[in-house]
C-alpha cells in the first residue's frame, strides 16, 4: 500500500491570482523577485538569531558542545519547518493561487448542500486570532531587522552608537514611504539587492567552515538532542531564540499569491537556505575558533577591517527589504478580510496589471510605520525587541497546523491516520516553540523593557475589531432585513400607486438580493417618483480569491415595469466596480445609459440603544469603526457625483 501523500484537488490548487509562468525566463524574474519581498525577514535574521542564544540573558556558555546543539537546532528548524511544512504541505493549501491563514478559512466554508466543518465555529475563531497576530509580527519585524542592522555601525567604533535610533528610525519611515510604488516595482529593486545579499552572507561563512569544518557534524541530530537532554529546561527556553531563525516561514505562506508557488520554491533550494547555511555554519565555527574568547557579534565577527562598513551597508539595505515580507503580507490579510466582512472597508489599491494580488493599502501602512518608528524609540536596541519577538508568530504557526489539518481531512479526503501524524509532528515543534517564546511575558534583569506582551495586545486588539465588525454587520443586516419589504408587495405597490417616472436609471445597492431595500424604500416614500430604469444590484464575496470576469454576473431578472434585479460576485482578493459591473449587464440588452445613472446609498446613523444581543462596549465600537470605514461608493468605485445618499437611524 503506498504511503505517498495524495495531491489536493486541482481545484483548490489553480492559480488565479498568482503571475503566469510562461517560461524559465518568467520563472527566474519571478523567483528574483520573491527574493526581494517573500525571503527578506528570514534571510535577514543570520544578523541577530545565533547572537541571541548566546546572549548573557540565556546564560548558555559558547562551547563546543554547545556550538554544535544550538547550530543543530537552527538546521533541523530550517528543514523541518521552513522545507518540510511550509514549502511541502501548507503551500499546497492554496485558494486559487492565494496564501495565507484567512486562505485557509475561506477552504474551509461550506459549500452548497455540503455539511459544516465539524468545530467550524472554533476554527474560524483560532483562524482570526491567528490572523490579528501576524499584524503584532508585522510591527515588530522592519523595527528588529533594521536597528540589528544599523547596530553594525557599534561594532567599529562606539561613537556612532547616539546615531543608530535616528538613522534606523530615518530608514523605517523612507521604507514606507515607497511602499506605493507596490510589491512589483519594490520586487524589481530589492530582488537584485537580496541576491547581493545571500551572496554576501554566503561568501563571508564559508571561508570559516573551511577553518573549522568540524562544525558541519551539527548536521547530525544527535547534537540537537544532547543539547536539549544536557541543559533541560534551560535548553528549552533557547528555543525561544532559535526560533528567530524561522519567523519568516508563515510570511512566506501569506505572499504566495504575489508570486506563486515555483518560484518562491526555486528561489529558496537556489538560493536562499544555501546562504543561510553557509552563514550560520561560518557562525558556528567563529565560536569553535575563538572558543574562550566568544565574539561580541558574531555575523559581523565574520568579516574583519575594511571589510565591516561593506558589510554593514549591505545588511542595512538588507533589512529594510527584510521588512516587505510582512508588510506586503498585512496588505493581502487586510483584503481578505474586508471582503470575507472582518474589517471595516479600507482604500485597496492594485499595482499590478498581471498579479491581482499586488496590493497597496494606505491604512494598513501608515499604522504600521508608526508602530515601527515607536517600537524603535521605546525599545532602543534590537535584544530588547528580541525579546519581545517570536510569540505571536509560533502561535500563528500553531493555528495554521491546526487549520490545515481541517483542510487536508475535509476538503482533500486525506486519511484522518496519516493527517494525525503528520501535523501531529508540525503541532509538536510549534508548541515546543510557542511556550519557550511564552517566558518572554514576564521581564528579566537582562532585558528590563520585556515586550513579549506587545505582539499579544495588538493581536487581541485586531481580533477584536474583526470579531466586533462581523458581529455588528450581522446585526445591522438583520435589521435591514427586518425592513426590507419582499420584491413582490413592493411590484404590486408601484402597479397600483403607478408613479411618475424619470429619464435615467437608478442602481440601488443591496445586501439582500430577494427584498426591496430600505433606501429604495425610503426614496419611494419621500420623493414619489422612480426612474424609468431601477437596477437592484447586490455583490456578494465568493469563497475563492478571484471571479473572472465572464462569470462576474450571476444573476439578471426581469421585474417587469423597467425593474431589474442583478447580482455579481466578486472574489476575497479583489475590488468591486460597479461600473464594470453595469457595462457587463448592458451587454445583456438591458437598456442603462452609463452617463444617464444615479446611484442610491444609504447612509446609517447607528444607536446603541437598540435590543441586539451585543455588548454596549461592542456596539460603541461598531458605531466608531462603521463612521470611520471607507464610504461605500469609494470602496465599490463608484463616481462620487453620481451618488444619492439617503440617512436613515438604526437601533442596535
Amino acid at each position: 500500500m503506498s504511503t505517498a501523500v495524495p495531491e489536493p484537488p486541482a481545484s483548490t490548487a489553480h492559480l488565479h491570482t498568482a503571475p503566469k509562468v510562461s517560461g524559465p525566463g518568467d520563472l527566474a524574474k519571478l523567483a528574483l523577485g520573491a527574493l526581494g519581498v517573500v525571503y527578506g525577514d528570514i534571510g535577514t535574521s543570520p544578523l541577530y538569531a545565533m547572537k541571541e542564544c548566546f546572549e548573557p540573558g540565556h546564560g548558555m556558555d559558547p562551547t563546543r558542545e554547545n556550538v554544535l546543539g544550538i547550530l543543530s537546532l537552527f538546521f533541523w528548524s530550517l528543514t523541518l519547518v521552513v522545507v518540510v511544512k511550509y514549502l511541502s504541505f501548507i503551500m499546497r493549501a492554496d485558494n486559487k493561487g492565494e496564501g495565507g491563514i484567512l486562505a485557509l478559512l475561506a477552504l474551509l466554508k461550506p459549500r452548497r448542500n455540503e455539511k459544516a466543518v465539524i468545530g467550524l465555529p472554533i476554527l474560524v475563531l483560532l483562524g482570526l486570532f491567528g490572523a490579528a497576530l501576524l499584524y503584532g509580527d508585522g510591527m515588530i519585524t522592519p523595527a528588529i531587522s533594521v536597528l540589528s542592522a544599523v547596530e553594525g555601525l557599534g561594532v567599529a567604533t562606539n561613537k556612532l552608537d547616539p546615531v543608530v535610533v535616528p538613522i534606523t528610525v530615518v530608514i523605517l519611515i523612507a521604507l514606507f514611504l515607497v511602499q506605493r510604488r507596490g510589491t512589483a516595482g519594490i520586487g524589481a529593486v530589492f530582488g537584485p539587492t537580496m541576491l547581493l545579499w545571500f551572496g554576501a552572507i554566503a561568501a563571508a561563512g564559508i571561508p570559516w567552515v573551511l577553518r573549522q569544518p568540524a562544525v558541519l557534524y551539527a548536521v547530525d541530530p544527535r547534537h540537537a538532542i544532547h543539547f536539549m537532554r544536557e541543559h533541560g529546561l534551560h535548553g528549552f527556553f533557547v528555543l525561544g531564540s532559535v526560533v528567530l531563525c524561522i519567523t519568516g516561514g508563515e510570511a512566506l505562506y501569506a505572499d504566495m499569491g504575489h508570486f506563486g508557488k515555483s518560484p518562491i520554491r526555486w528561489a529558496w533550494y537556489l538560493v536562499v537556505f544555501p546562504a543561510l547555511l553557509c552563514n550560520y555554519f561560518g557562525q558556528g565555527a567563529l565560536y569553535l575558533a575563538n572558543e574562550g574568547h566568544p565574539p561580541e557579534h558574531p555575523f559581523y565577527g565574520l568579516v574583519s577591517g575594511w571589510l565591516l562598513y561593506p558589510m554593514v551597508a549591505i545588511a542595512t539595505v538588507a533589512t529594510v527589504v527584510a521588512s516587505q515580507a510582512l508588510i506586503s503580507g498585512a496588505y493581502s490579510l487586510t483584503q481578505q478580510a474586508v471582503q470575507l466582512g472582518y474589517c471595516p472597508r479600507v482604500t485597496i489599491k492594485h499595482t499590478s496589471g498581471s498579479a491581482e494580488g499586488q496590493i497597496y493599502v494606505p491604512e494598513v501602512n501608515n499604522a504600521l510605520m508608526v508602530a515601527c518608528v515607536a517600537l524603535v524609540l521605546v525599545f532602543q536596541k534590537s535584544s530588547n525587541l528580541a525579546a519581545a519577538y517570536g510569540i505571536a508568530v509560533t502561535g500563528t504557526m500553531s493555528i495554521t497546523s491546526l487549520l490545515f489539518s481541517a483542510v487536508a481531512v475535509s476538503r482533500w479526503k486525506w486519511k484522518p491516520s496519516l493527517v494525525f501524524l503528520l501535523v501531529g509532528g508540525f503541532m509538536i515543534i510549534d508548541l515546543a516553540f510557542f511556550g519557550a517564546n511564552a517566558v518572554k511575558l514576564r521581564p528579566t534583569p537582562e532585558h528590563a523593557i520585556q515586550g513579549g506582551w506587545f505582539p499579544l495586545v495588538i493581536g487581541g486588539a485586531i481580533f477584536t475589531i474583526m470579531t466586533t465588525w462581523k458581529r455588528g454587520r450581522e446585526a445591522l443586516g438583520d435589521f435591514i432585513r427586518s425592513a426590507t419589504l419582499p420584491l413582490d408587495m413592493f411590484m404590486a405597490d408601484v402597479a397600483a400607486m403607478n408613479p411618475h417616472r424619470v429619464k435615467g436609471t437608478a442602481v440601488f445597492m443591496t445586501s439582500n438580493p430577494e427584498g426591496a431595500p430600505p433606501v429604495l424604500l425610503h426614496h419611494f416614500k419621500h420623493n414619489k417618483t422612480l426612474h424609468q430604469q431601477v437596477v437592484l444590484l447586490s455583490i456578494q464575496t465568493a469563497h475563492e480569491p478571484e471571479v473572472a470576469p465572464d462569470a462576474r454576473i450571476t444573476r439578471i431578472a426581469d421585474l417587469g415595469a423597467g425593474f431589474y434585479q442583478v447580482t455579481a460576485s466578486y472574489g476575497f482578493m479583489q475590488t468591486p466596480n460597479v461600473l464594470e459591473v453595469l457595462e457587463a449587464v448592458a451587454l445583456e440588452n438591458i437598456p442603462i445609459d452609463r452617463d444617464d445613472t444615479s446611484f442610491f446609498l444609504g447612509r446609517e446613523t447607528l444607536l446603541i440603544t437598540g435590543r441586539s444581543r451585543m455588548a454596549r462596549w461592542r456596539k460603541v465600537l461598531f458605531s466608531f469603526l462603521s463612521k470611520n470605514a471607507r464610504p461605500a461608493n469609494a470602496f465599490f468605485q463608484i463616481p462620487p457625483n453620481r451618488v444619492v445618499e439617503l440617512g436613515t437611524q438604526i437601533e442596535l
